[in-house]
């Protein structure tokens, strides 16, 4: 390794001088190696300036100083120093590796954005180094550590770039670090990063709201003075040692409940906040009930993070009591372990090592989370982004699967996130949810305490509209991947029949066509397989008719040579084939398809009133089909009914259906203004005309009953 080069006069500056006294903690060989770190920082941005005009070196030099601050080790002060190297002067991987060693290069190769790489948007740019970094911090969480201090120091220092800039940074850093910042439990970082983002978003609202804190803290001091003496009073009479200090609560967060709860500044800092802070947990329980026999606790409002600590690692009795003249006051109970811990997260790993066996599991448990981030990956970089920004949420309720684990999902999380956060396959086939012992339906959102059994059968599958209620990004990502692979797998299947129609129309065989030219069509079409080429056509991304020629080399082929061919279909395909819901085809009617691009076939009835206008204007997109037999598929339709109004007719009628051996799916109705008849509009399945048939003759048996039609196309 280098020996560490002269440095400058002109770094000879306080600030540098302060950093080396920081690093006390650190052995005078890792010391030297972090000043030959810093001279190689500085002479790399020897010719750079901060927008400020500062030398650039203070940047890179302040951001090790936050390192130092969580008296991390010498490879993170090391990577902190060159952080920008590789991305801003054209230092190398290897070169950082030859001076510093492996894992100092491997530190800034993560925290380096990927601007060698061409995006088409700001959005894409930053959905796939936000995928980078989260990979990197997956293999070494010292990476996020030092992202976020140089997040920190960023926003901190942007008071002379563009108003636009400073803005999306700032909103940028509230949606994403911010919340990442909470979920690896730094709470005083957290803090910081809101609050200079919302003065950079909004320095008007800031100043105002600083200026009203200021002035309630004062009005506020005796009231507060008098609750803290009571407090401590009480937990000396019962002889537990405790510090007490009051909690402030920060600007954006007085903003943030202003808003989102519509209430004014002084309902806001009607709350009084407390920590209490004692030596172990049994003192916890111990200081809890001293204080509830101080002050009358508020029902539903207690919360033990001591036996159910938070995913972050988070530890604390929350209470709320009920203070003189009916003031609430909210109270934190800890233990000094757990404050350290609930200050700087995972950083109290590096902080305080003596707790070692707590911040060793907080470290664990912050690795399982990046890895069930990692697995929310998919193609497309700005859904993975979505999913992590859906992930990030600080609040949390605990639920217990059969066997007693205790799992923490965000808030509004429903059965069907819980199935798939106890594993995919489960997801991917639950059918229904006991809730506390308890029939419930999947998308109901679960409470803390819950207590949920998924039931699973192997013929479900993930529905489509469970992605309107999901609340994680993993159920998410995990349906749009199911969906996804299986509408291609249908599609391929639908887009080989098509094919082979259309080839069989041209009188040709499809197994007499030579393999060259199947891999021919492949190529010039830029597809990696066969299947590909059939997806694309069961899609509607290519006609099957341009295929056919395109595959026999024979455009040539006039189309009164051609035979007319029918596909066949059941109307059961999956997600390739849909039945129109505006006219509601079922076996027995005459039918039409229509490939519409990205979605599949869709079929309709060859009289549906919503496909006149595109059969006579675009023929080349219809393609005829016929039902294929088949038994036990039920079909979905609606009828109208006009009915006497007389008492009891709706149960005659409801009884015919199901006589019928058909069932009901919906109905509503509709009283005309003298009350003489009712419009009944039903929803019933059926298996196909015949059976329809066998539904309205029954009906029309009822006297009351004097209109039945079929509704099509949303007419009748």
């Amino acid at each position: 390794m280098d020996p560490a080069p002269s440095l400058p006069p002109s770094y000879e500056e306080p600030a540098y001088r302060v950093f080396l006294d920081s690093l006390d903690y650190l052995p005078p060989t890792d010391v030297e190696r972090i000043k030959s770190a810093f001279a190689f920082s500085a002479k790399a941005h020897a010719h750079q300036k901060r927008m400020s005009g500062e030398p650039y070196i203070t940047h890179p030099l302040a951001v090790a100083g936050a390192v130092v601050e969580w008296r991390m080790d010498a490879d993170a002060v090391c990577a902190a120093l060159l952080h920008d190297t590789m991305e801003d002067t054209g230092a190398t991987k290897q070169e950082l590796a030859e001076k510093f060693g492996k894992p100092v290069a491997e530190l800034v190769d993560g925290l380096s954005k990927l601007d060698k790489m061409e995006f088409a948007s700001y959005q894409e740019a930053q959905a796939e180094n936000f995928r980078k970094m989260l990979m990197a911090m997956a293999r070494d969480l010292r990476v996020v550590l030092i992202k976020l201090a140089d997040r920190q120091h960023n926003v901190q220092t942007m008071s002379a770039m563009r108003v636009d800039k400073r803005v999306r940074i700032a909103r940028e850093t509230l949606e994403i670090y911010a919340p990442i910042a909470l979920r690896l439990g730094l709470n005083k970082l957290y803090r910081d990063l809101q609050d200079t983002s919302f003065r950079l978003i909004h320095p008007h609202r800031a100043e105002v709201l600083s200026k009203a804190l200021k002035a309630a803290r004062g009005n506020r001091a005796e009231l507060l003075g008098r609750i803290q003496d009571g407090i401590c009073d009480k937990l000396a009479h019962a002889g537990l040692k405790a510090d007490v200090f009051g909690r402030e609560k920060s600007l954006y967060s007085i903003f943030r409940k202003m808003k989102d709860k519509h209430l004014s500044f002084s309902q806001v800092l009607d709350i009084y906040g407390f920590r209490v802070v004692v030596d172990n947990v049994p003192t916890c329980y111990l200081a809890l009930g001293a204080l509830h026999a101080l002050y009358k606790p508020v029902p539903g409002k207690f919360k033990d993070y001591i036996a159910i600590p938070k995913a972050n690692g988070y530890q604390s009795l929350h209470t709320t009591l009920i203070g003189p003249y009916g003031t609430p006051v909210e109270v934190q109970i800890r233990t000094r372990e757990m404050h350290n811990v609930a200050q700087e997260g995972v950083a109290a790993h590096w902080l305080y090592k003596d707790d070692g066996e707590s911040s060793a599991d907080l470290q664990i448990k912050t690795h399982k989370w990046l890895q069930s981030l990692l697995e929310m990956q998919s193609s497309d970089s700005a859904e993975f982004f979505e999913n992590v920004k859906i992930d990030l949420f600080p609040d949390e309720v605990y639920v217990f699967t059969p066997k007693g684990k205790i799992l923490a999902m965000p808030s509004g999380a429903t059965a069907v996130d819980f199935a798939y956060a106890v594993h995919t396959d489960v997801g991917n086939h639950c059918s229904a949810a006991r809730i506390n012992h308890e029939l419930a339906p999947l998308r109901t959102e679960l409470k803390n305490g819950d207590l949920v059994e998924i039931v699973t059968s192997p013929k479900a599958t993930p529905n489509p509209v469970w992605l309107s209620y999901v609340k994680t990004g993993r159920a998410r990502s995990k349906i749009r991947h199911f969906l996804r692979t299986t509408q291609n797998e249908e599609s391929a299947r639908l887009g080989e029949r098509l094919l082979r129609q259309e080839l069989l129309s041209l009188g040709v065989v499809p197994i007499s066509i030579p393999g060259e030219a199947w891999d021919a069509l492949v190529k010039a079409g830029g597809q990696q397989s066969l299947e590909e080429v059939y997806t694309d056509i069961g899609l509607g991304k290519r006609l099957p008719s341009v295929v056919a020629r395109r595959l026999l080399a024979r455009e040539d082929i006039q189309a009164d040579k051609a035979q007319h061919m029918t596909l066949a279909i059941h109307g059961n395909e999956g997600m390739a084939i849909q039945l129109a819901r505006c006219c509601q085809p079922i076996p027995g009617d005459p039918i039409i398809g229509s490939i519409r691009k990205g979605s599949g076939m869709v079929i309709h009835t060859h009289d549906c009133p919503s496909i006149r206008k595109s059969r006579s204007s675009e023929p080349q997109k219809w393609i005829d089909v016929e039902w294929e037999p088949e038994d036990g598929k039920l079909f979905d339709l609606r009828i109208r009914i006009e009915v006497k109004n007389t008492r009891g007719v709706l149960a005659q009628v409801s009884g015919a259906i199901a006589e019928a051996g058909s069932n009901i799916e919906h109905v509503s109705m509709d009283a005309d203004p003298e009350r003489l008849f009712t419009l009944l509009r039903f929803t019933i399945q059926v298996a196909n005309r015949t059976h329809l048939a066998a539904v309205m003759r029954g009906l029309r048996h009822i006297p009351e009953v004097t209109r039945i039609t079929r509704e099509r196309g949303g007419e009748a």
